[in-house]
């Protein structure tokens, strides 16, 4: 049994990313499909989709690299752990790097960014941080 599903992605992509691997597979659910959204419209991955196989469905996500062949993605960090949730007031919704990277939050509106919560002038849970 696992007990951070989210971390687990996260890790899984940096693994793949670190071994220039070309796409990643990972055990699908409602938030996990909701970052790889995020991460496909905030240009960190090239494309996501949903195997609806028997008995676990499965998220395919294709990696972005340069021209150099370097990751698009540099960092991920979790931030808000089972043992440690870390929630943030619509005011203080936090910058990833000086504004480079990503906050992802789980909002009472659905899982979105940084940018779109403070649109919408609203806190929730920090999921993670992507640069």
């Amino acid at each position: 049994m696992m007990t951070d599903p989210i971390a687990d992605m996260l890790t899984r992509i940096r693994n793949a990313n670190m071994a220039h691997h070309r796409s990643v597979l990972i055990p699908s659910s409602k938030t996990k499909v909701a970052m790889a959204r995020i991460l496909k419209e905030e240009g960190y991955i090239q494309h996501f989709d949903v195997n609806r196989a028997e008995p676990q469905p499965m998220l395919r996500i294709i990696l972005r690299y340069d021209e150099n062949r370097r990751p698009v993605i540099t960092g991920l960090k979790r931030i808000s752990k089972p043992g440690r949730r870390i929630y943030t007031k619509r005011q203080s919704i936090p910058r990833v790097r000086s504004g480079l990277g990503t906050a992802i939050l789980s909002t009472s509106r659905g899982v979105m960014t940084g940018k779109k919560a403070r649109q919408l002038n609203t806190g929730g849970e920090v999921l993670c941080y992507v640069w």
